[in-house]
C-alpha cells in the first residue's frame, strides 16, 4: 500500500505556517488561511472553498498575514477525513476508547493533539465514497469529512489566554479508511421507533351502523344538527340519498323528529355534499325519497 503524501509531509513538518502551506501543497494537498490564532479563514475569503496547492495563491496569503493559521478541507477535496476528539462540553475520549474496543477506529496515518487537550484523527478518505462531516455532541466527538476543514500544524490558537499549538503525535503509514456512517451509528444512536399502536380496520358498513345508532341517541337542541351531519358522512361512505333516508328514518322519528324534517335534512345534506340534484320522487309525493320497505315500524337494514 502506497504511503500517503501526509506522511512525509508531517514527519518534515517547519514549524513556520508559511513554509508548512507550501510543504502540504506541493505534496499535493490543498491549503487556506485563517485568522492568526483562531479558527475562522481570513476575512474575505471562502474558507475551504478557496483552498488551493497555486504557491502564488499561497504565497499572497501569508504575505498578507505572516501569522496567519495552515487549515486543509477534508474529504474528496484533500483526500483526507479527520476524527475530531472534543474535551470541552463533553471528554470525548470516553466514547473514543468504547468506539476503538468495538474495532470502529482503524490505525490512524496520524495523531495531532490539540491546543485545547483533544486529539485529531487523521485517515484516508474512502475513495468513491461521499463522506459528509457530522457531529455527535453527546459523544464529545465530530467527524470532517466532506464540507469540512480543519486547522492543521503548526497552527496556534489561544487557550486560557495563551496561545498554543498544535503538534504531531503519531503517524502510521498503513492505515486504513474509517467507517464514518458505523462510527456515527455507534457515537449517536437514533432512537427507536415508539411502537405502532394497533387499529383494527373498520368497514364502511360498520361505520354506517355507528353513526345510525348515533342518530338514535340525540336529545333535543341537537337533533337536527345532528342528523344533518349523519346524512352527510353517509354519503361520503357512497350511499345513495334514498339509502341514506331509509337507514335514518326510524333513529331519527324514535328521537322525536318527524318524517318530513328527515327527508328535508337528508336532502339537504346531500345537496351539500354532492351538489348534483338527488333523485326525486314523484312530483306528488310529499316525502322527496323513496322508501324501501313501506312498513312505518320496520328495522334499519344492515348495509352491504
Amino acid at each position: 500500500m502506497a504511503t500517503h503524501p501526509l506522511i512525509p509531509v508531517f514527519r518534515a513538518l517547519s514549524s513556520d505556517p508559511t513554509v508548512a502551506a507550501r510543504q502540504l501543497a506541493d505534496a499535493g494537498v490543498p491549503v487556506f488561511a485563517c485568522v492568526p490564532g483562531g479558527k475562522r479563514p481570513l476575512p474575505g475569503s471562502r474558507g475551504f472553498l478557496d483552498a488551493t496547492t497555486n504557491p502564488n495563491h499561497i504565497g499572497t496569503w501569508w504575505r498578507r498575514t505572516p501569522t496567519a493559521n495552515l487549515a486543509i478541507p477534508t474529504g474528496r477535496a484533500s483526500g483526507l477525513v479527520v476524527v475530531d476528539v472534543d474535551v470541552h462540553a463533553v471528554n470525548g475520549f470516553h466514547a473514543l476508547r468504547r468506539a476503538g474496543d468495538a474495532g470502529l477506529l482503524p490505525r490512524p496515518l496520524a495523531v495531532v493533539r490539540t491546543p485545547s487537550g483533544g486529539m485529531h484523527l487523521y485517515y484516508p478518505a474512502n475513495p468513491g465514497i461521499e463522506q459528509r462531516s457530522w457531529q455527535a455532541a453527546r459523544a464529545g466527538i465530530d467527524f470532517r469529512g466532506d464540507g469540512g476543514y480543519i486547522i492543521t500544524p503548526p497552527s496556534r490558537v489561544q487557550v486560557d489566554g495563551v496561545r498554543r499549538a498544535y503538534a504531531v503525535a503519531e503517524l502510521h503509514a498503513d492505515s486504513q479508511p474509517v467507517d464514518a456512517a458505523a462510527l456515527r451509528s455507534f457515537l449517536d444512536p437514533k432512537p427507536a421507533e415508539p411502537p405502532r399502536t394497533y387499529r383494527p380496520v373498520v368497514s364502511s358498513a360498520d361505520a354506517v351502523g355507528r353513526i345510525v345508532a348515533w342518530v338514535g341517541t340525540l336529545v333535543e337542541g341537537e337533533r337536527n344538527r345532528g342528523l344533518f351531519w349523519a346524512a352527510c358522512r353517509l354519503a361520503e361512505h357512497g350511499l345513495t340519498p334514498a339509502d341514506a333516508y331509509d337507514s335514518l328514518h326510524d333513529p331519527a322519528q324514535n328521537v322525536g323528529l318527524s318524517e318530513r324534517e328527515v327527508a328535508v335534512t337528508v336532502r339537504s345534506a346531500y345537496r351539500t355534499t354532492q351538489p348534483a340534484p338527488a333523485t326525486a320522487a314523484s312530483a306528488s309525493s310529499s316525502v322527496p325519497f323513496v322508501r324501501r320497505d313501506p312498513q312505518p315500524a320496520s328495522p334499519v337494514r344492515r348495509l352491504p
